[in-house]
């Protein structure tokens, strides 16, 4: 039979995160208040649409 030889790679004693813990609040942080923008866009943007179908099909009917 044919031996494997198998490649023993040192793994690092603790993984830590490339992120500071400050960087990470201050990203959480950002996010929800992209989250709230984003959602209140699509929200007022999807009112204006129904608004201009409305108006659409009052012109055309």
């Amino acid at each position: 039979m044919k031996q494997v030889n198998t490649i023993s790679k040192e793994q690092p004693a603790e993984l830590t995160c490339p992120v500071s813990k400050s960087g990470r609040k201050s990203f959480k942080t950002w996010a929800k208040r992209f989250g709230w923008a984003g959602f209140f866009f699509f929200l007022i943007k999807g009112l204006i649409w129904i608004v201009v179908f409305m108006m659409a099909k009052g012109i055309f009917s």
